[in-house]
């Protein structure tokens, strides 16, 4: 199960604001694991404005 420092790892250095496809691209450029980039998949496809944006779209 992916936990919420694993997303953050993965989004590290990320610029904000940020589509889903962006986050995803950055995660898997980052070294994101396939449980992380799972979950970031699954998120709604909009514009974050923070990491914290992202982690509750992953575990909400």
């Amino acid at each position: 199960m992916v936990s919420p420092i694993d997303i953050q790892k993965a989004l590290g250095g990320m610029d904000y604001p940020a589509t889903k496809d962006q986050v995803v691209q950055h995660a898997q450029g980052n070294g994101g694991t396939e449980e992380v980039m799972e979950a970031l998949k699954g998120i709604d496809d909009r514009e974050y404005d923070t990491p914290a944006a992202v982690s509750k779209a992953v575990f909400d």
